[in-house]
Formats: structure tokens, C-alpha cells, sequence
């Protein structure tokens, strides 16, 4: 498998994803300047959505959207990142992979945008202070999001926590959040990802 990432987009989920599993694979960095990859090749060609990041299998198949990617690496490899098919548990996991998706991901989005008026950018940070209000309470009932088992969903929320830093949102208070962070970032997956990327 070839993962098609950026250094410290959402596709790191999918990366550190690879390596908890014990999944062969290569990386190709994505240039967003040139749309090419490190690999020379037209990433438009590969996802015609253009962004990261995008799983190209084994038979040659191209799997997009972060959320699809980690249940497909989750299946197939050693380590049990999600439920079996049919178990709360696992729909419990896709819940919280759709809720990170689109209410905490997705208020990153405009902070990262040196164009985002004012007051949108004021209400994306409200927004994150919402939605992470409820993951702090989740996280005060059990060490990881999913039934006290580590999953891609942790891994998922790890990654989007990591930009706070980035765009100056401030997780001071969200402690078991914080927490939640250290825990997830102090794995050996989490850590040769990071180095891997360029980033720690």
C-alpha cells in the first residue's frame, strides 16, 4: 500500500493508523504548491478531490476520506483499532469518527485560512470550545473515546488536537483532553509517525 500524505494533516491519522496495525506500506509526500508528490507523481490523477489523504491498495484501487481510510487500515491489520462489523462498539467508533470529521476537524479548517473573515473565525473557535466540552466529558468517564479500548477514532481526535498549537487555540481548559493528548502521543506508532513526517 502507498499512503499519499502531507506532514501534519489530517492524513497523519491515517499513517499512525499504518503503523499501530503493522501493515506494509510506503509514504509519498504531496506538494499542495505543485499538486505532485514526492514520487513524481500528478496527484490530481490519483484523487481528483486534491487533498490528503488518499490509500492507493495493493491491486492498484484508490481509497479516499480519512474516516473510510482508517476503517479499511483498522480491518486488515494486527491490532484491534476498531470493533467487528455489527458491534455497538463499532458503530460507536464510526460515531465518533463522524463526529470528529465534521464538528471538531472542520472548525480547524477556517482558523488554518489567512482569508477567513473575523467573525467566522470567532465562531469556528466557539464552536471548538462546544465540541470539545463534550469530548473533555467523554474523556472524564474513560481514558479513550470508545469503550476505554484504544481505536483510529483516538488516533483521529490525537491529530486534530495537535493543530491547536498551530492556530492558537488554547486546550488549557480541556484537561482531560490535554491528558488524553499526552497519552496518545507518548505510543511508539504515534512517535515514529511524527518523526517519519518531519514533525517531532
Amino acid at each position: 500500500m502507498k499512503l499519499y500524505y502531507a506532514p501534519g494533516a489530517c492524513s497523519l491519522a491515517s499513517h499512525i493508523a499504518l503503523r499501530e496495525t503493522g501493515l506494509t506500506f510506503e509514504l509519498d509526500k504531496l506538494d499542495f504548491a505543485t499538486r505532485k508528490t514526492a514520487g513524481g507523481e500528478n496527484f490530481l490523477s490519483i484523487n481528483p478531490k486534491g487533498y490528503v489523504p488518499a490509500l492507493r491498495l495493493d491491486n492498484g484501487e484508490v481509497l479516499t476520506e480519512g474516516a473510510a481510510i482508517l476503517q479499511y487500515i483498522a480491518d486488515r491489520g494486527a491490532a484491534r483499532l476498531i470493533a467487528a462489523a455489527g458491534t455497538m462498539e463499532r458503530y460507536r467508533t464510526q460515531e465518533w469518527l463522524n463526529f470528529i470529521a465534521t464538528e471538531i476537524h472542520k472548525n480547524y479548517s477556517p482558523l488554518f485560512n489567512k482569508a477567513t473573515p473575523g467573525k467566522t473565525r470567532v465562531l469556528a473557535r466557539e464552536r471548538l470550545t462546544n465540541r470539545l466540552g463534550y469530548v473533555e466529558a467523554a474523556l472524564a468517564k474513560s481514558p479513550y473515546l470508545v469503550g476505554g479500548r484504544y481505536t483510529v477514532a483516538d488516533i483521529y481526535l490525537f491529530v486534530t488536537l495537535s493543530w491547536s498549537r498551530i492556530v492558537g487555540f488554547d486546550l488549557t481548559p480541556f484537561p482531560n483532553v490535554r491528558d488524553f493528548q499526552a497519552r496518545v502521543g507518548a505510543r511508539a506508532a504515534v512517535r515514529e509517525a511524527l518523526k517519519a513526517e518531519g514533525l517531532g
